[in-house]
């Protein structure tokens, strides 16, 4: 097996995503977070990059985040062209076309973890705790809606954006509500993860420090 080391330093092929299991590849994200958050990113060519994946691509992880412009998934998590897909939408929440496209990220294309990744004061959970209505945004706010009514509060606590702890526990709760629809509604990937060829984890990013953390 490929060291991590070695992992890091190169554009992602046939060989090293097979070296890669879910495991490693989680630890690889956390890795690569660490050092954004130390300010020490990899130094990569991505000309080369470019060019070593112009015939084919072997992303070793899935990232489903929010669209939120604080997160670009690659800085975050220190990985070059070729390293993750990315699968970003208001409120990371699942829909068909986010299935099928976490469905041909690993069983087509081998990615071995799919990470669904929330944030802290994120815009769209805000929208859902107040109940926002506008255009589009209206019907898209309600998929968010059963993570606001399964986080619970202290009588006369506030259960709107005012309430900052409130909107992250929503967060943290509809990570792990994406988790598990990703599990309910796609037959491809609950195989697989039973199985054991794939991981599904929840991760919440700071938005005042950085960090990723596994819910």
């Amino acid at each position: 097996m490929l060291s991590a080391d070695s992992i890091n330093k190169l554009t992602q092929n046939a060989t090293s995503q097979a070296s890669i299991n879910s495991e490693k590849a989680i630890e690889l994200l956390l890795e690569g977070n660490k050092r954004f958050v130390e300010n020490r990113f990899i130094n990569r060519n991505y000309q080369e990059q470019i060019e070593e994946t112009s015939k084919g691509q072997y992303p070793f992880a899935s990232v489903l985040s929010c669209i939120d412009s604080r997160i670009p998934t690659e800085i975050i998590f220190d990985q070059g062209i070729g390293d993750v897909f990315n699968a970003r939408i208001a409120g990371n929440f699942i829909n068909e076309d986010i299935l099928g496209s976490l469905e041909f990220a690993c069983k087509l294309a081998g990615s071995k973890v799919i990470m669904v990744m929330g944030h802290t004061s994120c815009g769209a959970v805000k929208g859902a705790c107040d109940d926002a209505k506008l255009g589009n945004l209206s019907q898209m706010l309600d998929k968010i809606q059963p993570a606001v009514k399964a986080v619970s509060t202290k009588p006369g606590e506030e259960r709107n954006s005012s309430n900052i702890e409130f909107v992250n526990q929503v967060a943290v709760e509809n990570v792990k509500m994406a988790i598990a629809d990703i599990k309910s509604k796609s037959e491809v990937l609950k195989n697989m993860y039973d199985e054991g060829s794939i991981d599904i984890v929840g991760g919440m990013y700071d938005v005042k420090t950085g960090r990723v953390t596994i819910v």
